[in-house]
C-alpha cells in the first residue's frame, strides 16, 4: 500500500466489503440497510463513462482518488462496489443531511468525469 492511502480501518462483521461476497448475488441483496446502531442508510450511485477502457494505471489512480476521498469520510460510509462492468461506483453511507450530495461532490473534483445518477427534477411540481 502506499504511503499516501490510509491503511483500512477494521471492518465491522456487520459491514463486509462487496469484494468478499459472492459475485453472482445482486447488488440490492448485497447492500446494508441499516448501520451497526440500527440506523438506515442513505445511498447513491455514480456513472463514470468509460471507466473500464482506460489504460490499468489511469484505472487504478482514479480508484485510489475514490478511496481517498472515501477515507475522509470515515465510519459515515458502510459499503463501496466499484462496478468495472458497469462503470458504476454505488456508495451506501449514514443518512445525514447534506451528505449525499457532499460525498458525490468530493468524488467529481477528484474524478471529473464521474457523474452522480438520480431522478429527474421538474421545477414547479
Amino acid at each position: 500500500m502506499s504511503p499516501d492511502i490510509p491503511a483500512p480501518r477494521e471492518a465491522d462483521p456487520a459491514l463486509r466489503p462487496a469484494l468478499l461476497l459472492e459475485p453472482h448475488q445482486p447488488l440490492w441483496q448485497r447492500l446494508p440497510r441499516r448501520d451497526a446502531e440500527g440506523r438506515r442508510l442513505a445511498d447513491f450511485m455514480m456513472l463514470i463513462p468509460g471507466l473500464r477502457q482506460r489504460p490499468r494505471d489511469e484505472l487504478h489512480a482514479r480508484a485510489r482518488a475514490i478511496e481517498r476521498v472515501l477515507n475522509n469520510y470515515g465510519d459515515d460510509i458502510a459499503f463501496v462496489e466499484l462496478n468495472l462492468k458497469l462503470n458504476t461506483l454505488w456508495v451506501s453511507l449514514t443518512a445525514r443531511p447534506g451528505l449525499c450530495t457532499e460525498v458525490p461532490g468530493a468524488i467529481q473534483a477528484v474524478v471529473p468525469e464521474a457523474l452522480l445518477v438520480g431522478p429527474k427534477l421538474t421545477s414547479g411540481v
